[in-house]
């Protein structure tokens, strides 16, 4: 008789626990980078017990969460550099619209291990004669919008394959005589990643899962 772990994985399942991992994320119970190699991990199990893995530090999907009152809306977060750098890394919260203007200087927005509590991570950012640097985890969506002048925007990151409910990280640019760039883990210092156990247990490469393609703009 077979185990029930060792049955195959459909997609409907698999798409099942990519959302209840976006809801714990929504929570907080999940940052962005666990979120994205979660995800990845997901797409590419091929049994139960795979897919059970990611989950069991989570509370069962649809399990009632405690009532919180409402929160007021948050007007825009801001990261400002004004001949000099600002730098945000680490640990930190993310339930609003964030901003980084750079003058003559150098703003960084590390979001790897922020815990995203919106489905969507808008970012408006200016640089004028400066740089603005947004580090994502390789796999999540990345739309970069706005326009250079004398200067450049792009992104630099290994996105997830086709058809894949990843993360999406939307940036407004407008640079002048600067440079805004998104850039993932591989064009930066690596983090601790609790999950590269899982990558390394499936035999993968980030190039395997992310489709091994990049999108510049």
């Amino acid at each position: 008789m077979t185990d029930s772990g060792e049955l195959r994985a459909s997609d409907a399942e698999r798409e099942a626990v990519v959302e209840q991992l976006r809801v714990a994320s929504v929570d907080g119970r999940l940052t962005l980078v666990e979120l994205t190699d979660r995800t990845e991990a997901a797409y590419t199990a091929t049994t139960h017990a795979e897919l059970a893995l990611l989950t069991q530090d989570l509370p069962a999907a649809g399990a009632a969460a405690p009532l919180a009152a409402p929160e007021p809306a948050r007007k825009k977060r801001w990261f400002m550099a004004f001949m000099g750098d600002t730098k945000r890394r680490g640990k930190w919260r993310v339930d609003q619209e964030l901003g980084a203007v750079a003058v003559m200087g150098d703003v960084v927005m590390d979001l790897r291990e922020a815990e995203v509590r919106t489905n969507t991570i808008d970012i408006t950012a200016v640089a004028i004669m400066g740089d603005v640097k947004i580090i994502v985890p390789d796999g999540v969506d990345v739309d970069l919008d706005g326009f250079a002048f004398m200067g450049d925007k792009k992104v630099d990151v290994l996105e997830a394959a086709p058809g894949m409910n990843v993360p999406v990280v939307r940036v407004h640019g407008y640079a002048v005589m600067g440079d805004i760039k998104v850039y993932g883990d591989a064009r930066a210092k690596p983090i601790k990643r609790g999950w590269s156990a899982w990558r390394e247990h499936l035999g993968l490469t980030p190039g395997q899962l992310y489709g091994d393609h990049r999108h510049r703009d």
